[in-house]
Parts: structure tokens; sequence; C-alpha cells
């Protein structure tokens, strides 16, 4: 494992009134410090074109993440999927984007919008080779790259926003480019890329896309660690050991929950400072501990990481709260969802009474439930999680 990583993001809309999307992505993770992903946009809308572009992005991310060629994987799909009998076309346009060890990156495209290639937040240009496959023209491409780049894919469905709305042909790939550059900062993950771009082309459908549209980003970043203290350990003796092994650790460092606060501060040597000032009424203050990155209440917050996690994993419309807020759930969100890419926690066992649900059996402990479903919501945004009980 290098010093960067692949992170991965993408999202969707339905055409206005069909209940699935046409386009599917598909991410297969390949054993030699690979990646391949897939986004397919199926003929049509519906269940029909559903299933075509799920067929076609399964098909080939597994194919290449197995080393087969191009050629073999578009033949292999044009040979498995139905023809369309209106069309005459067997399946669904595609693009491929196969990242090699964080470093390289294989963009095969087949009939979507180009691939947009941003590089310090600017749109660059690659070369592309067109390559006949049967009766397909295939475009490949191979890019070298560096800590930052971003590279954005899309369904047509992007680049027909705005007709007869805004734009008389749409919102062109140009268009596209000059929203990317200037709307989407260096700090974004590929996630926050793919969202704010999809809002924008949902805005120019006017809120009833006139077909499905998906967002799909491939960004290269260096990678994070972040640390997460909660609860004392259900030993005393482990508590020394659990809170050295916290702070030797590199990266930033998050301590929840009263308690652990004061055992914190209390290892470090150091005072608590506790705010007072809400700014969300529901979500206790944050407090401050020379030392530690950030200092917040345990369970309500760490429920309030959790709710915005599984909206996170969904649709994300609940990003323009916490990305911009100041409480300390948006802060613990934005640190865990956009920077971290290596996510240690430590969990103490202490039972807390006040956390125990009467209507539930007396072991049950609200605390490791949340660390539990938030770690699983953050493996699904794809990063590397390990948990340490005490």
């Amino acid at each position: 494992m290098n010093s960067l990583c692949t992170d991965v993001g993408y999202l969707s809309i339905n055409k206005y009134g069909e209940q699935l999307c046409g386009d599917h992505v598909e991410i297969v993770e390949g054993d030699d410090h690979s990646l391949v992903l897939v986004l397919a946009d199926g003929l049509g809308s519906g269940v029909k074109a559903n299933i075509l572009s799920t067929l076609t992005s399964k098909i080939i991310s597994t194919m290449m993440a197995n080393h087969m060629s191009i050629e073999d994987c578009v033949t292999t799909v044009a040979s498995t999927l139905p023809v369309c009998e209106k069309r005459g076309i067997a399946y669904s346009t595609f693009t491929i984007i196969h990242v090699i060890n964080n470093k390289t990156a294989k963009v095969i495209q087949y009939d979507n919008p180009q691939v947009i290639l941003l590089r310090n937040g600017i749109n660059c240009e690659y070369d592309t080779a067109s390559v006949k496959i049967g009766d397909k023209n295939i475009l490949q491409s191979q890019i070298d790259l560096s800590p930052g780049d971003v590279l954005v894919a899309m369904s047509d469905g992007a680049v027909y926003a705005g007709v007869g709305r805004n734009f008389n042909f749409g919102w062109q790939r140009k268009n596209i480019i000059e929203f990317l550059e200037v709307a989407c900062e260096s700090t974004f993950s590929s996630k926050m890329i793919s969202t704010v771009l999809l809002e924008q082309c949902n805005q120019l459908y006017g809120g009833a896309p006139g077909d499905d549209t998906t967002i799909a980003a491939v960004k290269i970043r260096k990678r994070e660690p972040v640390n997460l203290l909660i609860g004392p350990p259900s030993k005393p003796e482990d508590l020394e050991p659990m809170l050295r092994r916290f702070f030797s650790k590199d990266g930033k460092h998050i301590v929840c929950g009263g308690t652990t606060s004061s055992l914190a501060a209390e290892f470090l040597g150091k005072e608590i400072s506790t705010g007072l000032d809400y700014q969300d009424p529901e979500i206790p203050p944050i407090s401050e501990i020379e030392g530690v990155d950030l200092v917040t209440e345990g369970v309500i917050t760490i429920n309030r990481v959790l709710y915005y996690a599984r909206n996170y994993l969904e649709d994300n419309t609940y990003y323009l709260q916490w990305s911009y807020r100041k409480d300390a759930a948006s802060r613990i969100a934005r640190i865990l969802f956009e920077e971290a890419t290596d996510i240690d926690f430590y969990v103490g066992r202490a039972m807390n009474p006040a956390h125990q649900n009467p209507n539930l059996p007396i072991s049950f402990n609200i605390k490791m439930r949340l660390i539990d479903e938030l770690s699983e919501c953050l493996r699904r945004m794809g990063k590397n999680i390990e948990v340490n009980y005490y």
C-alpha cells in the first residue's frame, strides 16, 4: 500500500416517473491494488434499461478485474445481452475507469459523454485513441495520475439537462467543465463532487429529469488517518494502554463523551475548556483540550453522525447541513466522510446506565450499536476501518 488511495463516489437520479434507474455503477477492487469502475447506461429507461445497465456493468467490471482484455469484455457483453428489437443494439453504453496502484488510469469509453479530468481544479485534456471492436468505436486512454486528480464520468442524462428550458441543445460538456472548475473545491471528496454536479443537473431539469442521470467521480488523494475515542474501558487497568495507543497514532484525534474527555485530559495533563455555544440546539457544544483536534459529547452526537452517514449512502440530500454547519456532529461528519481515508475507533465497553433503554435487554448498549453501524457505513463509503474494543 502506497501513500495514495483512490476515492470513489457516485450518485444517480431516475427519469421522472420511473421507479428504477436505467444507469448502473459497479466497482470492483482487485487484489493487485487496482480498482475498476464501470458506469453503464441502459437503452431507454425503466426496468429494461436497469437490467441492461446492471448486466453490462457487472460483466465488464468482473472481467476487467480478472485482467481480461477490453475486446473480450465487449464481445462477451454483445453476445450475452438481448438485442433491442427497435434499435438493433445489443447492450448499453458504458464508461470504464481502471485505476492501477493509484498512479495510472486506463479509461475506456463507448458512447457515453467523454470523461473529464480535473487537475489542480482545472480541466486537463488527455489523449484518446479510437479502436474498432466489432462494429463499435471504443475510445481508449491511459493517464498518469497525480495526487488531487479527479476523473468525472457521466451518463448522457447530464448533457441533456436543460434541453428546451435553459439551453437549446442541453448542458454541453464544456458547460459542465466550467461548472466543475468553479463549484468544486480541492477539499471535496468524490461523493461531494458527484452530489454537487448531479444537483445542478436536477435543477436544470426543473426537478423532473427527462433522462436517468448518473455522475461518478474518481479522485486520487493522499491517505488521511483519523482516530476516534469514545467511552472508558470496561477494565480500569486498560485505560492507560488504551489512551497511550490512541494518542500515539498519526492523524487527527477526536474524543467523544464527557467522562472520556475528562480521562483524556488527565492523561495529557491538560485542562478541558467546556463550550457553552449551541450551534445546533439538539447537539451538545464542543469542548477543547490542547493536543486533541475535536472534543464532543458522545451518544447524542454520534447518533446524529450516523443519521448523516445513512443519508450519505443514499441520496446525500443532507450534505448542505453537515458540510457547512459548525456543530459537533457536522464537524465529525466532515472529518469522517470528506477528509479521512483510514479510521481507527477506540471504543470503551464500560456501561453507562444513562444509555440503556429499559424496553430492551439490559445488556443492550446503545453506544456499541451506534459505533458498529457507523463503522459499517464508513466501510461502504470506501474507508479502511479498524475498531478496537476495550
